[in-house]
């Protein structure tokens, strides 16, 4: 493993937790912004049942990952997995543990509109501007019985580098190909037509603000703040409503890598929603870099299992996200118990 650089510079969100030999060590994590309700729900929930208090920035994806690979922070929150070219440019070997399943969905805001079909490629033209008004007949077509306004349609998407970006842009080129030449994919996309939020919070409050927008986001945020979501054509040709059990479906695989780098999105399940994926937390595998002691690291590894466990899924369900399916949660159980310390397992050593 390449040597650790840097040291780890103190950041104003860590929060002191006690070991159990009387000292402090510092935990603290950033990232993805698409888990924070969960990850929010899950450190208080863990802080009160153990006295361990952690802290998470939602910062987004794109920078969870600079911060893990700067070194200034414990753990990185992403909504998309790290590439074998990104892996190697990080100071250390980094394992990827999956927390959850979510959704992404077309959020809108559209009076006396309760349900909408959308399919990718109508999505692309209102992004190009193709589409431009509700009573578009394209749109009509696919919703028989619904009467659209004459309303200016105004998309929203993400103004900073994002794991919610690059889900939903990774399914949008892989099913059509207008966008794949227009737009391709990543966490950040040059968006000429809309307006741009910063976070999932920052999109859902465009939509909330603007009649006639659409936008992308997380579905937690829909389901948490009433904002109504199109149902999307899957794979199979059904339109699927984004609710935890469509989501689930699209997770329930029997083939869940070691390393757990996983796209779920356009499941060949026929019920399945088709925008879902992991969002993950990210660690340096051997955790004795930067002096860091023993307990820093067990105060770690103990957080994860916990995310993972039966008390982290009652959060994740709690927060409208879709627990880790039993290959899913056992393949990241493994991740978190492969950690090591000194190039001996952490699991098997003692905190004195």
């Amino acid at each position: 493993m390449k040597l650790m650089r840097l040291s780890v510079i103190a950041v104003a969100t860590i929060v002191l937790l006690t070991s159990c030999g009387g000292g402090k060590v510092s935990l603290s994590g950033a990232g993805a912004t698409f888990p924070a309700p969960f990850y929010s729900d899950a450190t208080k929930q863990y802080g009160e049942e153990t006295g361990v208090r952690v802290s998470y920035g939602a910062t987004g994806s794109g920078a969870g990952i600079r911060n893990l690979q700067d070194l200034t922070v414990d753990f990185g929150g992403t909504d998309v997995f790290l590439s074998d070219g990104e892996m190697a440019g990080m100071p250390g070997e980094v394992i990827h543990i999956p927390t959850c399943i979510g959704g992404v969905v077309m959020g809108y805001n559209l009076p006396n509109v309760a349900e909408l079909n959308l399919t990718p490629a109508i999505v692309t033209k209102m992004y190009t501007g193709e589409i431009s008004n509700w009573n578009d007949p394209q749109i009509a077509a696919i919703n028989p019985g619904v009467v659209f306004p004459d309303q200016a349609i105004t998309p929203v998407y993400r103004s900073e580098g994002s794991g919610t970006t690059a889900v939903f842009s990774g399914f949008m080129s892989a099913v059509d190909s207008i966008w794949a030449t227009t737009f391709s994919e990543g966490k950040s996309i040059d968006f000429a037509n809309g307006i741009a939020a910063k976070g999932n919070p920052g999109v859902a409050g465009v939509i909330n603000e603007t009649v006639g927008s659409i936008g992308y986001l997380g579905s937690e945020y829909t389901l948490a703040l009433n904002i109504p979501s199109a149902k999307m054509l899957n794979s199979s040709g059904n339109y699927v409503d984004a609710n935890m059990e469509s989501i689930s479906l699209s997770g329930d695989v029997s083939d869940m890598p070691d390393d757990t780098r996983k796209i779920i999105s356009n499941s060949a399940n026929p019920n399945a929603y088709p925008i879902s994926t992991f969002t993950w937390v990210i660690i340096y595998k051997e955790q004795s870099y930067n002096n860091r002691s023993v307990e820093q690291a067990k105060a770690l590894q103990n957080f994860l299992l916990y995310m993972i466990g039966d008390k982290g899924a009652e959060s994740a369900s709690k927060t409208h996200f879709s627990p880790l399916p039993a290959t899913a949660r056992a393949k990241a159980e493994a991740a978190i118990n492969s950690m090591t310390y000194g190039g001996e397992l952490l699991k098997n050593l003692q905190v004195h």
